[in-house]
């Protein structure tokens, strides 16, 4: 809005500076630089991974997601889950024999697991776009219980 106030103005000096009759013709040239900043929003479900796991079953947990960007032409956009602290497992105790993967429903999404405190890569996108979609996390552990991970969601244009 700024910019195009400032063109108006600068325009109408120009007119001004410029006296012409009726007959003459009067052209001027602006050059005019625009620089884009990357933005981005990120709305997420559940930042916590809940887990029921009665024996025998596969449990899963989905989180639902929306992410804008508006980026530099030719820029990618990228889609992070890090889990927080380990998995905490029946009575609360930290679980080592627990392991989470992740799939992606919708366009952009991936799938792969969740790393001890190590980010993984959930989504990729080129360009700027409203994206939603759905990541379904699947726990696969030794014992039965009930499980929580809380994870962290980063949406960035590297």
């Amino acid at each position: 809005m700024r910019l195009l106030s400032a063109l108006g103005t600068l325009g109408f000096f120009i007119a001004i500076a410029v006296p012409a009759a009726a007959s003459d013709a009067v052209t001027a040239s602006i050059a005019v630089t625009v620089q884009v900043s990357s933005r981005t929003s990120l709305r997420v479900s559940s930042e916590l991974l809940e887990f029921a796991d009665a024996g025998g079953t596969t449990p899963t947990a989905a989180v639902d997601f929306r992410a804008g960007a508006r980026v530099a032409a030719g820029s990618d956009v990228v889609l992070t889950v890090e889990p927080l602290r380990a998995i905490d497992g029946p009575g609360g105790a930290a679980d080592v024999d627990a392991a989470v993967s992740f799939s992606g429903e919708g366009d952009g999404t991936l799938t792969g697991s969740l790393a001890p405190t190590q980010p993984a890569v959930a989504g990729r996108w080129h360009g700027s776009g409203l994206r939603q979609g759905r990541l379904v996390f699947t726990l696969h552990a030794s014992a039965a219980g009930v499980y929580s991970l809380p994870v962290r969601f980063v949406l960035s244009t590297p």
